[in-house]
């Protein structure tokens, strides 16, 4: 996935942005066959004891001194005392939740703390704030200034092999820095290659080169291994003005041999320099954010009549989808300047057939399933439950279709002028998994996002699983994503915290936003009041 980007319907001008690089060195072995998966988790504290999660970092196999390539980015503001904890656990399962994982280590800060060093290395404490073994994590933070990235397409041919008769090869590309070679980016891995070729990626030029062309950039070529001990094949160094070329992959343990030449030629087809536009520069450029709600009336919510039920409505008038709704909505609303919103309710037998529908305007009306502000959602939720009778199955399908049809008809008119957003919120079980997996995919290559809220304790593994942090979404069929698009929120985990509910709803959305038009290189509508990018 891109960096995740906290970003809160405030004045915006107030804060500059800042990314955070993050590594650590000799973490706990917790694993007993193999070395630890480490991960690292962010939270930020916005009022007392409560923290709440901004992201999360990729997993990184069987690994104690990780590099993670993925980054955060914050809105730093001078004038407040923004308080950071990042937690790093050994991922032993595939559950969202990380209270299952083996913790090893934690590092409470504050962002003006980090800004003010740039590069700031501490040791990681337990909970009980007794050292955690010799770990320590480094934290690397960058004013983003520089907006232009840089796109690249990349093969290699005769890579070395490295087992038997093949390799695994990814690549890794480095930043030269004051303190050494700093990570700026990881491509995946392709398996049983040694002619691959990657799927064309992008890099800040922030993070590949600090925005100088001319300084150094090494490139590392690997060979997988699952254990964590990859095998290097060979690497070269290269100002970004001089990337567009191919390099001899040299092993420099090899150079001992006369006869040895390289381990395979990396060939780099593609490597554009472009100006991107941010969110802001669109939202006030005149792209229009369209929120679509789904409401799940699935029988695995309870009978609404049981106080137990997530759909019962207490006697002052609210249960968790309705705090959800409101919390949720007035977010939303802020990028919505039409604030009309349709909404629709799955799961459901609907009068007057009493047939299962997946896709039912709440409001019975399919001709304007459009309910007025979030007061109105709120409104033609209470008047839709008493009125339908919770069912099954649970398919998020045919609601992500439906609003990707819109999303696909403003594709066409080759302008960034809308943005779909499918708010979907729920209990969490799924049934059409692989349709959904499919419609996902789809979706990916249109203006659309999507959140999912999960409403209630239940197990939110399918929803975690939609949100394909760590690597993008397959169809059933293999075909993978154009980009992560899903964002899962467990609504529980904020206690009310409207503030941290609203950063963390719409944590990813301002990137895809961005990434998506400036990937289709389409400028704000009204570009002339929005200034060139710098």
């Amino acid at each position: 996935m891109a960096s995740a980007a906290a970003s809160a319907p405030v004045a915006t001008h107030l804060a500059t942005k800042v990314e955070l690089t993050i590594s650590c060195e000799n973490l706990m072995d917790m694993d007993v066959f193999s070395k630890s998966d480490p991960l690292c988790a962010l939270y930020i504290s916005t009022s007392g004891s409560h923290w709440y999660e901004l992201g999360r970092t990729e997993m990184i196999l069987n690994c104690l001194n990780p590099k993670f390539a993925k980054k955060f980015v914050i809105d730093y503001c001078f004038e407040m005392v923004q308080k950071l904890k990042f937690c790093v656990y050994d991922i032993d399962n595939s559950t969202y939740d990380l209270s299952d994982d083996d913790f090893l280590g934690e590092l409470e800060c504050t962002l003006g703390q980090i800004v003010s060093n740039r590069q700031m290395t501490r040791q990681l404490l337990l909970t009980d704030k007794r050292p955690a073994g010799n770990g320590t994590i480094t934290i690397c933070a960058e004013e983003i200034t520089d907006t232009r990235v840089a796109n690249f397409e990349v093969s290699a041919r005769r890579l070395d092999k490295k087992f038997l008769w093949w390799s695994d090869p990814f690549l890794e590309f480095y930043k030269q820095t004051e303190t050494g070679w700093q990570l700026a980016h990881r491509t995946e891995v392709v398996y049983n290659n040694l002619n691959p070729v990657w799927r064309p990626f992008r890099i800040s030029l922030r993070a590949l080169c600090g925005g100088d062309v001319e300084k150094p950039i090494k490139v590392d070529c690997y060979d997988h291994h699952v254990n964590g001990s990859h095998n290097l094949i060979g690497s070269f160094t290269a100002s970004l003005a001089e990337m567009l070329a191919e390099f001899e992959c040299v092993n420099s343990r090899k150079l001992r041999n006369k006869k040895y030449k390289n381990s395979g030629i990396i060939c780099i087809k593609r490597c554009q320099v472009e100006k991107e536009y941010s969110f802001l520069d669109y939202v006030m450029g005149g792209c229009q954010i369209n929120f679509t709600i789904a409401i799940d009336f699935t029988g695995s919510n309870g009978d609404p009549m049981s106080p137990q039920s997530l759909h019962y409505i207490s006697p002052d008038g609210y249960n968790e989808y309705l705090q959800a709704i409101w919390a949720v909505g007035n977010v939303i609303q802020d990028y919505d300047s039409t604030k009309m919103f349709p909404v629709f309710g799955f799961g459901a037998q609907i009068p007057p057939s009493w047939q299962v529908s997946h896709e039912f305007p709440i409001n019975f009306n399919p001709a304007n399933p459009f309910c007025v502000g979030i007061e109105g959602v709120a409104q033609a939720y209470r008047q839709c439950l008493p009125q339908v009778k919770l069912w099954g199955p649970t398919n998020f399908s045919p609601v992500i279709n439906h609003v990707a049809c819109f999303a696909r008809q403003a594709l066409r008119q080759n302008a960034a002028s809308q943005y779909f957003v499918l708010l979907i919120l729920t209990d969490g079980v799924i049934t059409d998994m692989d349709q959904t997996r499919a419609a996902i995919v789809e979706a990916s290559h249109l203006p659309m996002s999507i959140i999912i809220v999960g409403v209630g304790g239940a197990d939110f593994d399918a929803m975690e699983f939609l949100d394909s942090d760590d690597k993008l979404l397959l169809s059933p069929m293999g075909d993978a994503g154009a980009r992560d698009i899903v964002q899962f929120v467990p609504f529980r985990h904020f206690h009310g915290n409207s503030v941290a509910l609203a950063q963390s709803v719409l944590a990813e959305l301002p990137d895809q936003v961005s990434s998506f038009f400036n990937t289709y290189k389409l400028k704000p509508p009204n570009v002339f009041g929005v200034p060139e990018p710098s």
